[in-house]
């Protein structure tokens, strides 16, 4: 692809989408892969949002931040995803009960920390994703994911309550 200039239309710059997208691809596999966990996911839910915002890149390109509209693309895809695999996992323990084969459980590869936070109720889980895997300000996370820098705030530290329990962590950091 050749890259082209940026468009200025009445002083404002339109963002170009293959810069945007080549700069900022690692740091949206990053936030896609803490959230999924699974490389592969990761990739699909990227390019799911890279694809979205080309789609829309008459808007999104105006955007203040464009990579906003790419995290909030992955971070919703990233709990609809959660919400289809915990149907699936539901109906594997059902037909577990009814004598299913163990052969078809999923493999967990990832450190504990990730297991818990995967775990963890989807919004704190983005929340606690975009806190420390992209290094967002509490206001910034709020401003993306459309709730009140409160009640983000609330799920970053109940977020971290969970994780430090199931962890064993206790209030000086120290592993119990």
């Amino acid at each position: 692809m050749m890259d082209s200039p940026p468009v200025e239309l009445t002083g404002v710059i339109a963002a170009d989408f293959n810069t945007v997208y080549e700069r900022n691809y690692r740091r949206a596999l990053g936030l896609a892969y803490s959230l999924t966990g699974d490389r592969g996911n990761a990739e699909d839910l990227v390019q799911e949002a890279f694809l979205n915002a080309h789609k829309n890149w008459s808007k999104v390109a105006y955007y203040d931040d464009p990579m906003y509209y790419v995290k909030r693309v992955i971070s919703t895809r990233a709990v609809s995803r959660w919400r289809k695999l915990g149907r699936e996992s539901n109906t594997m323990s059902r037909l577990r009960r009814q004598g299913g084969d163990e052969a078809h459980q999923p493999v967990l590869r990832d450190p504990e920390f990730w297991n818990a936070v995967r775990a963890l109720p989807a919004q704190q889980r983005q929340v606690v994703a975009l806190f420390y895997i992209e290094d967002m300000a509490v206001d910034q996370i709020a401003a993306l994911l459309e709730r009140t820098p409160g009640t983000v705030k609330t799920q970053l530290f109940r977020a971290r309550q969970t994780l430090a329990e199931q962890l064993g962590i206790d209030e000086e950091g120290v592993t119990q």
